[in-house]
């Protein structure tokens, strides 16, 4: 019961059938309280703690890693919404 949670949630978040409004989300959490989150619409990590908004500066630095998570709406989450809502609508 005692010791410390680390974890990183990925998100792909989108309302449209079209995913023209598609975000994708990377949470980084500490005991269940997110420290610093990239968003792809805003196009770099924000740091929510004090720990966190010093990640979140050293990781704007690399402009590659930016680069990288923000083509993950179209490498990563667009084709995994579309697999699996054609294949909720297909037993629908």
């Amino acid at each position: 019961a005692d010791g410390y949670y680390e974890y990183v949630m990925h998100e792909c978040v989108y309302s449209t059938s079209d995913y023209s409004d598609m975000v994708y989300l990377v949470s980084n959490s500490f005991n269940k309280v997110v420290y610093e989150q990239y968003n792809s619409t805003v196009g770099k990590y924000v740091g929510f703690t004090e720990v966190g908004v010093k990640y979140a500066e050293n990781f704007n630095k690399n402009q590659a890693l930016l680069q990288q998570l923000k083509a993950q709406v179209d490498t990563y989450c667009r084709p995994n919404a579309q697999t699996v809502d054609s294949s909720v609508r297909d037993k629908a």
